[in-house]
């Protein structure tokens, strides 16, 4: 005889999750360099550029929230990196 192993709880739970939305697809916002409160949002406390999971980014956005990143950087706007 065997038996059926059933999934735990936690990842039925998981698995029914909400998938959260891309902030640029939604509300049709632009990312501008120049606006550096914007900007950090999309980066941790150390300096480096948020994951996706994280920002809510599609992948299209993603490559674009990078970019602008960089480009802050090397305008000195933002830090390379906060020790």
């Amino acid at each position: 005889m065997t038996r059926e192993r059933r999934k735990p709880k936690k990842a039925q739970q998981f698995n029914r999750r909400k998938k959260r939305k891309c902030v640029f697809c939604v509300d049709q916002k632009t990312l501008d360099y120049k606006d550096i409160a914007y900007v950090k949002r999309f980066m941790s406390e150390r300096g480096k550029i948020a994951a996706r999971r994280n920002t809510g980014c599609c992948a299209l956005h993603q490559r674009m929230v990078a970019k602008v990143v960089k480009k802050a950087r090397q305008l000195s706007l933002v830090p390379y990196t906060v020790e």
